[in-house]
């Protein structure tokens, strides 16, 4: 679970430096945003996994 936010915010970064370096990118403004809200609920997801699997 951890693995997909990091390549969903990977997505995302890789996005932002290519509009800033090349003055291009290969997602609109509404796919960005859907990207790092994916990426920030399965973090989120990952770390309530993690937190219940400690408290076992």
């Amino acid at each position: 679970m951890l693995a997909i936010a990091a390549v969903l915010f990977s997505v995302y970064v890789a996005d932002v430096v290519l509009g800033a370096l090349a003055s291009t990118s290969f997602l609109t403004d509404v796919q960005e945003m859907l990207m790092l809200f994916a990426a920030t609920i399965a973090f989120v997801a990952a770390i309530l996994v993690r937190e219940k699997q400690s408290k076992q």
